[in-house]
């Protein structure tokens, strides 16, 4: 069955690694109806977690999308990674949603990752709500946590569930909005609704005062009635609460114990009634002016969607994810691939419970669904009606922090290992994969030591490729910090014409950043004009490899100020030999100087942890350009050169007992001398010499 777009309604579950994630999708998909029992993570059966990856280690990698029908309503939920290092797949459901869910674990309150997440909404401008898991648990607190999250996010939540008691004395919760309560049965079975109890009527008319005023902030006429009669009725509360959520004027608090089935049903209904619809939302299109605009979510303007992401699975080959922005799109029909400029052929079409796939005719704006088999669509792809003016903005995706250099342990799979890292690079966009010709190597970078060695080990037991790592090779530059002036004469006679050019080159420091440039100051003809293209390649020759440590020459201004040729024998080749040469001579005697790559840190830990990672830093040269504590997380911005930071995923996680995370991303070269220059040149030596020998 296909939902049009007034019947969609689309959730990201988010939040800090073992918050309650899968298991709240999981039991969501069983209070839905869609799978007959609902199964734990530890079984390594659930819906969300399906992967080999996956079952083994107990954690979510990648997104899951399953979908439930509540009130008439299709809700898709995007169960999202915890950790890190799949962040990717947490940004392309917030994209794809509109709507998001944070776990918080009632004992631990607001974690790193769940306020890096808010921050991520923040930016979007996205409504959301807070989901208080584990309620069960002795140590659970739904107060404290909450005025966790009010002090942490500077936001006052709404509960439109409250608990009745915690731990063992937990019995169920009160749906605050339609006034019930529901109460914990056996593990196998849903919650059972009834009367409220006594006991917590008080508290359930003051958490129901409070969604009255949050429902009357949503209009201006709903505000007046609200001031007028000290209250709203049902209809009005329900109108308010839809306006208000959409436009993100209060966030929804709700809370349950998803094991036992506890909490969910309310929950599913207020997003059926009161969730964002598609409707609401807007995506970011690039115009054929170049200048992004807001697109609205419309299913009367023709057919205009984004691929979210790319899997590929064992028996139904590539897979592509599309979230349908406007339009519709039907299976067995053409569309037309703006990104590649090319027609594209839909065949058949689906919907999902996690890796199950179901079949469906057509997909109406707001929906997500999956293409089969397409012959060139990729992630970040503009799919349209037409040839289309419009672009969507690509996935906002972080840096890879971590990189290692890989081989092939057997010379004849490295082809082959290449193939499979490109899959993996598609699948997963925040994983990168490319060969890095200045120091030789192939290198793979991600978001962190667990996705890149996943990735690894995947191909190691798929395709039976053993595989080598190491820290990869830092890419120095080399300058120069004064002027200098070198001739050099190419002269070769071998019989016949011969080779011959003299060339006499300036040459001078320009500002850190400038990279190159060139003048031709010859006068009166010393050397033809047709000979200066060759002078040109020949400088750029040496500097490709400088003469400290071979690295690439940066920031130079060279002039070529005399010469001379010879109407036989001289050629562009032999200006360009020439050229080179007297390049090298001159960087010589111009003070030349290394640089290394300085890196731009973003560090967020726990407050506790500030002054070790500082500390931690400073040893590694880095330098502390500021720091922040909010409510007990803090965040540390620093530059610290590359060379340092090879490692410092492993380090980090060390330091903090594998809470913190960080982001990081290239500044500035800056000079290096003294042992760590000569360090420097020592190495890139060692591996000349290694080179020559293979």
């Amino acid at each position: 069955m296909s939902y049009t777009t007034d019947l969609i309604k689309n959730v990201s579950i988010a939040g800090h690694g073992g918050t309650g994630k899968t298991t709240l999708f999981e039991h969501l998909l069983f209070a839905g109806g869609v799978i007959p029992r609902a199964e734990t993570v530890e079984s390594g059966k659930t819906t969300g977690d399906s992967t080999p990856e996956e079952i083994e280690r107990k954690i979510s990698i990648h997104t899951a999308l399953g979908h439930v029908e509540r009130g008439g309503k299709k809700i898709n939920f995007f169960d999202t990674p915890g950790s890190s290092d799949f962040t990717g797949d947490v940004i392309l459901s917030f994209r794809a949603s509109e709507f998001a869910l944070l776990t918080v674990d009632s004992r631990a309150g607001v974690q790193i990752e769940t306020v890096k997440l808010w921050r991520n909404l923040e930016g979007r401008r996205k409504p959301r709500g807070i989901f208080i898991t584990r309620m069960d648990d002795e140590r659970a607190d739904f107060d404290k946590a909450l005025a966790d999250i009010k002090e942490k996010f500077k936001i006052d939540p709404v509960s439109i569930t409250i608990p009745m008691g915690a731990g063992a004395g937990f019995k169920g919760v009160i749906d605050v909005l339609n006034e019930k309560a529901y109460f914990v049965q056996d593990e196998a079975s849903l919650e059972k609704e009834g009367p409220i109890p006594d006991e917590y009527r008080d508290a359930a008319a003051a958490a129901r005062e409070r969604l009255i005023e949050a429902a009357a902030d949503g209009d201006d006429t709903l505000m007046e009635h609200y001031i007028d009669k000290g209250s709203l009725d049902a209809e009005e509360m329900h109108t308010g609460l839809i306006e208000a959520l959409a436009d993100h004027k209060f966030v929804p608090a709700f809370t349950g114990v998803a094991l036992k089935n506890s909490g969910l049903i309310p929950f599913m209904d207020f997003i059926a009634s009161a969730g964002p619809n598609p409707r609401t939302a807007k995506d970011q299109g690039i115009g054929a002016d170049g200048t992004e605009q807001e697109i609205p979510i419309d299913p009367d303007k023709p057919l205009a969607a984004l691929v979210i992401k790319t899997t590929y699975d064992q028996f139904s080959g590539k897979l592509s994810w599309i979230k349908i922005i406007s339009g519709k799109l039907a299976a067995d029909s053409e569309a037309f691939n703006v990104s590649e400029n090319k027609k594209e052929r839909i065949g058949k079409l689906y919907i999902c419970q996690g890796k199950k796939l179901e079949e469906v005719r057509e997909l109406y704006a707001g929906d997500v669904g999956i293409a089969a088999k397409s012959a060139s669509m990729k992630t970040n792809d503009t799919v349209s009606a037409g040839d289309g003016n419009i672009n969507f903005v690509h996935l906002r995706l972080p840096e890879p922090v971590h990189s290692v250099a890989v081989n092939a342990v057997q010379k004849k799979d490295d082809d082959k290992l290449g193939e499979f890292l490109i899959r993996a690079a598609d699948e997963d966009k925040t994983f990168r994969y490319h060969f890095n010709a200045e120091t030789k190597e192939t290198v793979i970078s991600g978001m962190g030591e667990l996705q890149v060695s996943i990735i690894l080990d995947k191909i190691k037991q798929n395709q039976k490729i053993e595989v080598e790592t190491h820290i990869p090779r830092v890419a120095y530059r080399e300058t120069i910090t004064k002027k200098a002036s070198a001739e050099y004469t190419h002269k070769k006679q071998t019989g016949g014409h011969g080779q011959y050019g003299k060339v006499v080159l300036d040459i001078g420091p320009l500002g850190r950043g400038e990279g190159y440039k060139f003048t031709n100051a010859i006068f009166g003809g010393a050397v033809p004009k047709n000979y200066i293209p060759g002078v040109e390649k020949g400088v750029a020759e040496g500097m490709a490899r400088g003469t400290m440590a071979g690295y690439q020459v940066v920031d130079v201004e060279v002039s070529i100020v005399d010469g001379k040729y010879h109407p036989v024998d001289s050629s562009e080749l032999s200006f360009k030999l020439a050229s080179r040469n007297a390049f090298r001579e001159a960087m010589k005697q111009a003070n030349p100087t290394l640089l290394e790559p300085i890196m731009n840190l973003t560090v967020f830990v726990e407050e506790k942890y500030l002054g070790d990672v500082m500390s931690d830093l400073s040893g590694k040269r880095g330098k502390i350009l500021g720091q922040d504590a909010v409510g007990g997380i803090g965040e540390i911005r620093a530059q610290v050169p590359q060379a340092e930071l090879l490692r410092y995923s492993i380090d980090l996680r060390s330091i903090t007992s594998g809470t913190g995370s960080f982001s990081v991303e290239f500044d500035h070269y800056a000079p290096i001398s003294g042992k760590i220059a000569d360090d420097v040149i020592k190495t890139a030596q060692a591996f000349k010499i290694k080179e020559e020998d293979e």
